[in-house]
């Protein structure tokens, strides 16, 4: 479902802050969760939504479908029994995409490949999954590298060239080379050099690192070592952190808190 909120009610506060529960400003279901957030300035006719799903569907939906808001939320896409939406974000109708597997693959295609559906409509085959894996990164492909992170703590960056071009619906090729050291993927992004990379792990330790310091490497390696894990702690997520202007790089570069005890921080290591 997709549901509107205005910026300006939205609570502010400061970095520290709790914040308020999400359910107090938008009418969720029982166990309904946000999954993205799309800043919207205007319902242009040349602009869609376009989604992915754990399953391996994708589907785009012309954004003005979207552009009569209603308090309790509209249906934005169908979802088979046991599929739930991973990714979504805005696209031109001339972007190409890439999907992120947990087994370490990435196929990318171009948005013609998916034609415009309506909101209800649950989408077409983006790629094909090996048994047991699933999807857990859309990336619409711009300016940058490819940033593919391991379940236990090891990543890379990779120029986005790496992956030539073919129709939506494959099996993808190697993104991040996996093996126990390294253990699953959990996730996918496209940063910039100037960039910060956020990983927080299952116990709840967040590191914060610069991009700049990652190791570029090519699609078939296992990466090097981006954070320092307790055993039996997994990374569970990872998100880029854009530099603002004013922020000073000693900043940038210190680990936020976590409940309340001092992340740990790590700079990445070859191995």
């Amino acid at each position: 479902r997709v549901y509107w909120l205005k910026v300006y009610k939205l609570p502010l506060a400061g970095r520290g802050g709790r914040g308020k529960p999400i359910v107090n400003l938008l009418p969720l279901e029982e166990g309904e969760r946000i999954n993205a957030m799309l800043p919207i300035r205007e319902y242009g006719a040349d602009k869609f939504v376009f989604m992915a799903t754990s399953q391996g569907t994708v589907k785009k939906t012309p954004l003005e479908a979207f552009s009569r808001p209603r308090t309790a939320g509209i249906i934005a896409v169908g979802l088979d029994e046991g599929d739930r939406l991973v990714g979504v974000d805005i696209t031109d109708g001339n972007s190409e995409l890439m999907l992120a597997t947990t087994n370490g693959k990435a196929i990318r295609f171009h948005e013609d490949d998916v034609r415009p559906m309506g909101r209800e409509a649950t989408g077409v085959r983006g790629i094909t999954l090996a048994e047991g894996h699933e999807v857990n990164a859309l990336i619409v492909l711009r300016e940058g590298l490819i940033l593919t992170v391991s379940e236990n703590g090891y990543g890379k960056l990779t120029e986005a060239a790496e992956w030539s071009t073919q129709g939506r619906g494959g099996q993808g090729v190697i993104a991040l080379t996996l093996s126990e050291r390294n253990g699953r993927m959990v996730g996918a992004a496209q940063v910039l050099p100037t960039d910060d990379l956020m990983l927080i792990s299952q116990g709840g330790t967040l590191v914060r690192t610069a991009v700049a310091q990652i190791s570029t490497l090519s699609r078939n390696t296992q990466g090097v070592r981006l954070m320092k894990l307790d055993e039996g702690d997994q990374v569970v997520g990872l998100a880029r952190v854009q530099h603002f202007e004013g922020e000073d790089a000693e900043t940038a570069a210190t680990p936020d808190t976590v409940a309340g005890e001092p992340a740990s921080s790590e700079t990445p290591t070859a191995e």
